[in-house]
């Protein structure tokens, strides 16, 4: 039986809960390996199956592959439910979510044309692979990052609508000097080529054609190469504080010296050991 499980489970699922939730077991960790194997063979699957020349040719043992993969997953998943202790926690927690949505557009694909390639979101079960080669440590990272972006959301906000107006002045001005003639057939297409502008991608779909025209279009790019470094700087200026705050909270108990990096073990003025009260 699993030491710490908070059910009693019968001998099957004991051993099925080590073998699908123990992640640091032999056995779980080959068990996980082996499921990220297949999610990787069923996506590479999915990416033939939209490839015209090979989808003919091998339709038939790409839809069986397919079913085969999904009802793998559908087993597994009700099998998760089976020997979870807690089964409603698993089942809405975040992979048990994943894990339903991963199986889901194969049976949608049933009455929904094209359903099917959403299996892409299987990829998502790939995440575990944290899990299994003891990566959760680098989600503090992660999280400095996420930190980062929610301190700079109300800037980054006030940045992205001063773009919205400038884009509907220009696509106004556009199309007001252009017209339907030259493709600036309304206000919203207009608005959709200054944001094309202005964001250096120019599909080249609509083009100005009079010489005030182009200087308009001309602005807009400038403003374009202008601008597009903004949300970058705001972005860095708030990661660059929210390292310093966590650094500052890294307090070495020998010398309460602050200042060490993330990844410190021992303290960079006396040696200590960083989580230790005294220097010995």
């Amino acid at each position: 039986m699993v030491a710490n499980s908070p059910f009693t489970p019968s001998d099957l699922q004991a051993k099925l809960y080590e073998v699908i939730f123990g992640t640091d077991t032999p056995l779980g960790k080959r068990f996980d390996i082996v499921v990220i194997f297949l999610i990787l063979l069923s996506v590479l699957a999915l990416m033939f199956d939209s490839m015209a020349g090979f989808s003919e040719q091998w339709q038939n043992y790409l839809y069986v592959t397919e079913w085969a993969f999904t009802l793998v997953f559908t087993l597994e998943y009700m099998v998760r439910i089976y020997c979870s202790p807690k089964p409603f926690r698993y089942i809405f927690s975040f992979y048990g979510v994943v894990d339903f949505i991963s199986v889901l557009p194969s049976y949608l694909s049933l009455f929904i044309a094209g359903a099917n390639y959403l299996l892409v979101i299987r990829l998502l079960r790939v995440l575990r692979i944290f899990r299994i080669l003891k990566l959760i440590r680098y989600w503090s990272e992660a999280n400095i990052l996420m930190r980062a972006m929610l301190m700079s959301r109300r800037k980054i906000l006030v940045f992205f609508m001063s773009v919205l107006v400038l884009a509907t002045i220009f696509g106004s001005m556009m199309y007001l000097v252009e017209g339907p003639e030259h493709g600036f057939s309304s206000i919203p297409t207009s608005i959709y080529w200054t944001i094309v502008t202005i964001t250096t991608v120019g599909y080249g779909d609509i083009t100005p054609h009079t010489g005030l025209g182009r200087i308009i279009a001309s602005a807009a790019m400038l403003t374009g190469y202008s601008i597009l470094a903004v949300p970058t700087g705001i972005f860095t200026a708030e990661l660059a504080q929210e390292m310093q705050r966590v650094r500052k909270s890294l307090v070495c108990g020998g010398c309460s010296v602050s200042g060490h990096e993330t990844d410190a073990i021992f303290c960079r003025h006396c040696g200590c050991q960083l989580g230790s009260t005294n220097a010995d």
